[in-house]
């Protein structure tokens, strides 16, 4: 049975998601938060514990990287795994991770004491996990599968192989880093130093995910400076920064919200509107599969802000828009063969591959641009980044499952 197979990882996963590694996105550090530095370190302990060759921290990136050493007689191309150990904005402090076991697929999930609940009716995802070994949070706080699910079938994995040399395998290079869920995680890694072929990012979601098409990414953080006066005088001279935000917000196409949007359909997100009359300030993601379409999308904020300081007589609207990642179907488009031998590896443990443009980014998409072709693959977690977080262990061993028949596969495939 697999859970004979695996006995290390339920308790290892458990030992993970209890440490907080929240990223700081207000941080200029790397790594942002110390805790993920002392969490890096700990695995980098553990990592050379279990024997893995070469095992270091990057100085300038922060990675976490290590070697399994190839046990064949002849060339075959490096794979890399990649994973990222920190986690998102919400409580993260002191995670009590709870174990159901074989539940029956129906009934809702008390989340220990906190007045919340998993329930099928919320949550029909649930119904697929009968007689499952699910693990929840508490109701507090997220439980951090994303992606210390990925950090686990990843350190399981070399540890399996370190134990059963019969399984032929090339040269396997890990990377675990920090920072990935505020967008800077791989804006530094050193392709070169990983010294991989060809990686896959583990961090994704449900059974038999695989992403090579993900969103166009860029944000805006836009400062509003008003002019508050007494509501008496107001007329004439006041400048309320709360309502040209509000303007701002409603010259945007109306239905171009996440909420109102899906497949490959982009939008506007508002996530952050904070302030009062003097000031405001607002912080938007926007997202388009369509390179053209997100530029477009780009450019017409860009055209507001100024149409709205031109009325204003002055420039009290100021805006600092960035990339944060780009499509990685189009840095992929050319390294296909890479996404072929993950799929033959679903279909060869009879997992089916589930195969969809992603709403959202993974770090494969930025290192896919720095030159290593990374498509992502499932990791198990479900409703990630909140209290309502879960995953099936069943589903992160069939993820260990699947790198391993990758790890085998790769070793049948000759150097080009």
């Amino acid at each position: 049975m697999t859970e004979e197979k695996y006995p290390e990882l339920l308790p290892r996963f458990l030992k993970y998601v209890q440490v907080e590694t929240r990223s700081d996105p207000q941080s200029a550090t790397v790594p942002s938060s110390p805790k993920e530095t002392a969490f890096l370190k700990q695995l980098a302990q553990e990592l050379q514990d279990l024997g893995l060759s070469n095992v270091r921290i990057h100085p300038q990136n922060s990675y976490l990287l290590a070697t399994i050493p190839s046990n064949l007689d002849h060339d075959v191309p490096v794979v890399g795994l990649i994973a990222h150990i920190d986690t998102a904005d919400f409580n993260a402090d002191h995670v009590l991770p709870q174990v159901i076991d074989d539940y029956d697929g129906q009934s809702d999930i008390a989340l220990s004491d906190s007045g919340y609940k998993l329930s099928p009716a919320e949550f029909p995802s649930l119904k697929k996990y009968a007689h499952q070994t699910l693990i929840t949070t508490d109701g507090r706080t997220l439980l951090g599968a994303d992606d210390k699910s990925g950090v686990a079938e990843i350190v399981t994995m070399a540890s399996y192989l370190l134990k059963h040399p019969e399984i032929k395998h090339g040269t396997i290079q890990i990377g675990l880093g920090p920072d990935e869920e505020i967008g800077t995680g791989a804006d530094h890694f050193d392709v070169k130093d990983f010294g991989a072929d060809f990686a896959y990012t583990v961090d994704g979601g449900p059974l038999g995910e695989l992403e090579y098409e993900t969103f166009n990414a860029a944000q805006a953080e836009i400062t509003i400076t008003g002019k508050d006066v007494h509501t008496g005088v107001a007329k004439g001279t006041m400048i309320n920064a709360i309502q040209v935000g509000i303007d701002l917000h409603n010259r945007l196409p109306e239905h171009d919200r996440a909420e109102e949007t899906a497949g490959r359909e982009g939008f506007y997100h508002l996530y952050k509107f904070n302030g009062g009359v003097d000031c405001a300030e607002m912080t938007y993601l926007i997202r388009d599969h369509d390179r053209q379409k997100f530029e477009e999308r780009k450019q017409n904020l860009k055209q507001i802000v100024a149409q709205l300081n031109e009325q204003l007589g002055e420039e009290r609207i100021q805006m600092k828009l960035y990339d944060q990642y780009y499509n990685l179907k189009d840095a992929l488009k050319d390294h296909m063969e890479v996404v072929a031998i993950a799929k033959q590896a679903m279909e060869n443990l009879d997992i089916e591959p589930v195969i969809y443009p992603v709403r959202g980014g993974t770090d494969g998409s930025t290192i896919s641009y720095l030159g290593l072709p990374t498509p992502n693959l499932f990791a198990g977690g479900e409703n990630m980044h909140s209290r309502f977080e879960y995953v099936s262990l069943q589903t992160m061993e069939k993820a260990l499952d699947v790198l391993l028949e990758i790890v085998k596969l790769t070793a049948q495939t000759p150097v080009k």
